[in-house]
């Protein structure tokens, strides 16, 4: 997540599999504007309970701003209304992200930290018990958060929690960072490396679920790169059937990675719409 106020560039999160696949039937991008979610507002930033199936998500102002986190479950052929999740605090929350098991949920939030109010956004994590309920919000640590932002975190499959960051020491300004904790519960924290950053910026980084492949949000437009087992190759500019107006944001992969749900800016009167890409055009996903 991102503030098209705070920056001059527009991210794009569009999507194009270059793993191995005998799938070679047309791309597919539609709307999806399901029935008690989809609003004059901004929505964006989808996430699935892997548990239940409760879709959650960001709504921002038309010009997303105030974002903050929703959560709404099916009802028939409808989605409920949405409300705040449980755990939601003041300020700004945006960028929710489960694990693969539903237990825990990682976001991004701008809420008091020991009493003190934050300077910016920081990557958060909330852990739901065996009953089901949410438990008590926490603030990752440093070196995880630093002193500027945070953004999109994203777990990859090999532990390896990736995000964006505005922090020192990377190749230019915003970079693609990650974060692994260690058994003793401490945190390394290192660049993601030439491959994904440059001297612009880059935001948002989407592993695939098999972790064969990401997705980057950098300078206005949406790249892929390949893990070579060692590191993330150069990354590719993706086609133009999802890079259609610089406004893409907030992807996910559906489970199987062949499909990408994503927001657009649709303009007037609407404003931010989801839309599905669908590789083969045939996959039932999303709900």
């Amino acid at each position: 997540m991102r503030s098209f106020r705070l920056v001059t560039l527009t991210l794009m999160i569009p999507f194009v599999a270059i793993a191995a696949d005998s799938d070679r039937s047309p791309q597919r991008v539609e709307p999806w504007t399901p029935a008690g979610v989809s609003s004059d507002l901004f929505e964006s930033h989808a996430a699935f309970d892997p548990r239940n199936g409760d879709l959650y998500f960001v709504r921002s102002s038309k010009s997303f701003s105030g974002w903050r986190i929703l959560v709404s479950h099916r009802e028939g052929k409808r989605w409920s209304p949405p409300v705040p999740p449980p755990f939601a605090g003041p300020g700004l929350e945006a960028d929710p992200w489960f694990t693969p098991d539903g237990n825990r949920l990682y976001y991004i939030s701008s809420r008091a930290t020991a009493g003190m109010k934050s300077k910016d956004l920081d990557i958060w994590q909330v852990d739901r018990g065996p009953d089901g309920h949410w438990g008590i919000p926490s603030r990752l640590p440093a070196p995880v958060n630093s002193n500027e932002a945070e953004w999109f975190p994203r777990l990859a499959p090999d532990g390896w929690l990736y995000f964006g960051s505005n922090r020192p020491g990377g190749f230019g300004k915003n970079d693609i960072w990650r974060a692994r904790q260690g058994p003793s519960g401490r945190w390394t924290v290192e660049n993601a490396g030439a491959g994904l950053n440059t001297a612009g910026d880059e935001y948002e980084a989407l592993p695939s679920p098999d972790g064969s492949r990401l997705i980057l949000n950098a300078d206005g437009a949406f790249y892929e790169s390949m893990w070579t087992g060692t590191a993330w190759s150069p990354r590719v500019k993706l086609g133009p059937d999802i890079n259609v107006n610089g406004t893409e944001i907030g992807a996910v992969f559906s489970p199987s990675g062949k499909s990408l749900l994503f927001a657009r800016d649709a303009g007037e009167p609407k404003s931010g719409e989801f839309f599905v890409w669908r590789r083969g055009g045939t996959e039932d996903w999303p709900p």
